[in-house]
């Protein structure tokens, strides 16, 4: 049991993970023609609970109800994941990368995530209100516009050889790569790092 636990809290190599996250789009066509994908899962959510008569939520959302319950399924496996199986050992980032965070004001990390941008003091700043309210809004409107999230459109628009999707991605990409790159250091010196 020991060795199971051992390999389950070490960190998967992309040739595990990324097969098995891979294998989940032909699983989901097979199984039951469904695609892949996260987003959509707000959608049938509001359509259960809002009960105003919103055009967009007009729908059968009951066919959908797979979606919800993988969404439920991923948010349980986070759960158990972080609070029975995870790994013990600090987080381990590479030297470069380190001292580019450490630029931008980066020196710490609870769990995945930079334990000075993501925090409960952070909440109620300017900080937060930046980073977790109008980027929050910026990527659901970004999913919205885009007809999907990151993970349905490059895991099961490419692989399904959906030309919006390779094209969303690769504006998922350029948008990343320019956030990092240009904005970000601006950004946090303006917040106040």
């Amino acid at each position: 049991m020991n060795q199971l636990m051992d390999w389950l809290t070490q960190p998967w190599p992309w040739y595990v993970a990324g097969p098995l996250i891979g294998l989940t789009v032909p699983a989901l066509l097979i199984l039951g023609n469904k695609s892949f994908g996260i987003s959509s899962s707000l959608r049938h959510a509001c359509a259960i609970c809002v009960p105003a008569k919103i055009p967009f939520f007009q729908y059968n959302w009951r066919k959908e109800t797979w979606n919800l319950v993988f969404v439920l399924g991923v948010l349980i496996g986070g759960f158990i994941a972080t609070n029975f199986i995870s790994n013990p050992n600090d987080l381990i980032i590479a030297a470069d990368t380190r001292a580019e965070l450490q630029l931008l004001g980066i020196n710490e990390f609870s769990g995945l995530m930079p334990a000075e941008i993501f925090s409960w003091d952070n909440l109620f700043t300017v900080k937060g209100l930046l980073f977790f309210v109008i980027g929050g809004f910026l990527v659901g409107f970004g999913t919205r516009y885009a007809g999907g999230c990151t993970s349905g459109h490059a895991i099961m628009g490419i692989s399904s050889l959906q030309w919006p999707s390779l094209v969303a991605t690769i504006f998922f990409m350029l948008g990343g790569f320019l956030m990092t790159q240009v904005f970000l250091g601006p950004l946090m010196n303006w917040v106040g790092f």
